[in-house]
């Protein structure tokens, strides 16, 4: 019978074989506890919905944020947002992807109706979880679930396990020839980074710069601000280890605050003169946001604010400092709207106009999830 429906018609054979999965998942029950590998039973994509192997994943700090209650998100959950995989199956309506396709998903999705996606300046998708923190798809189901419980998503994304679905505005589809386990970092961490340079604060030829915060995402900020033609780089975080590869990839200065008996921002004011034309904070510290804000120059700096700011905190700074001219800006994803941006990134990446491979510093199988979340916690 199934042979005489596909031959017939393709559409509805597709539907009716499409079955539940299981597989092995990283499921965070609760917080400020290691990841358990579970089996979990991944449901079949629904109408405009896509499933996706996962092929490579990336460890990024806002998922940390999610363990210590810094980001408050529902639990149990399987966590991750920064991944790239192949099409396992589609659900009905969808026709810009089809299964085999590799593909990246979008934490923030790219839906071209509401009023961000629309307006040219912004990208922030209305269709986003970031800030109402479901935890579900956009019909406020979960697609996941394990020894009976339901598993909520994470950005609707959720990378750490072996399969995932999403919705088909969270989803590009990227040069079939690239490789996954480099290009997954478009996913978030370089994208943000470079995007922050490039379309947030739009760095110009010339022009001085100061990054705090020297992970994968403030290295990839020192990517971006190298490529639109910064003529001097400061790097600064406490941890001297990142110097070497801050340099290498762009940083003309590299500056640890614990090396001085006064704040960094004035360390900065001095080193300038007048401060510096862009300021990244890439952290998620909200005393090293208004310390990038301070070290700006004083009438036309700006500073953008790249790290998720800490949940329950407030933020208190002199007003003095934007009265005088300074612009403060927030950046998530770098500014890119995502279902356009992230093929053509793909597409650069291909023809060697930035690198990827300094970012990478271990490569592990997913199992050794703790491990990798151990390296991130101690700066390695």
């Amino acid at each position: 019978l199934c042979g005489d429906l596909k031959m017939q018609v393709p559409s509805l054979f597709s539907l009716l074989c499409l079955q539940v999965i299981k597989c092995k998942a990283a499921v965070l029950w609760e917080a400020n506890k290691p990841f358990s590998i579970e089996e979990v039973e991944v449901a079949p994509p629904k109408e405009h919905e896509v499933r996706i192997k996962i092929m490579a994943t990336g460890i990024c700090r806002s998922d940390d944020h999610v363990i210590t209650g810094a980001l408050v998100m529902p639990f149990p959950i399987i966590l991750g947002h920064e991944a790239a995989g192949v099409v396992e199956s589609v659900g009905q309506g969808v026709t810009s992807i089809k299964p085999g396709d590799k593909v990246i998903p979008l934490f923030v999705p790219q839906c071209g109706e509401c009023k961000s996606c629309l307006n040219t300046k912004g990208n922030l998708c209305s269709k986003t979880d970031l800030g109402t923190s479901a935890g579900l798809m956009p019909d406020g189901t979960t697609r996941f679930t394990c020894k009976g419980k339901a598993i909520h998503h994470f950005l609707g994304t959720s990378t750490f396990t072996e399969y995932t679905v999403v919705h088909e505005s969270a989803v590009a589809k990227i040069d079939s020839a690239a490789p996954l386990e480099k290009v997954c970092l478009i996913g978030c961490g370089f994208s943000t980074g470079y995007g922050a340079a490039l379309q947030t604060a739009k760095v110009e030829p010339g022009s001085t710069c100061a990054v705090f915060g020297l992970g994968g995402v403030g290295l990839s900020v020192i990517i971006g601000c190298k490529v639109a033609g910064a003529s001097r780089i400061f790097a600064v975080d406490i941890n001297s280890d990142k110097f070497a590869k801050a340099k290498e990839l762009g940083a003309t200065d590299c500056i640890n605050p614990k090396d001085f008996n006064k704040p960094i921002q004035e360390v900065l004011m001095e080193m300038t003169g007048q401060g510096v034309d862009y300021s990244f904070e890439v952290i998620g510290r909200t005393d090293t946001m208004t310390a990038a804000l301070a070290c700006c120059q004083c009438n036309y700096g700006v500073s953008v604010i790249v790290g998720v700011p800490p949940a329950a905190q407030k933020i208190t700074f002199d007003p003095m400092l934007l009265f005088t001219g300074r612009s403060w800006k927030g950046s998530v994803f770098g500014g890119w709207k995502s279902k356009d941006a992230v093929p053509k990134l793909v597409a650069d990446y291909m023809k060697k106009k930035f690198v990827l491979d300094p970012l990478i510093t271990h490569t592990l199988p997913w199992t050794k999830i703790n491990e990798g979340f151990d390296l991130l916690r101690t700066g390695k």
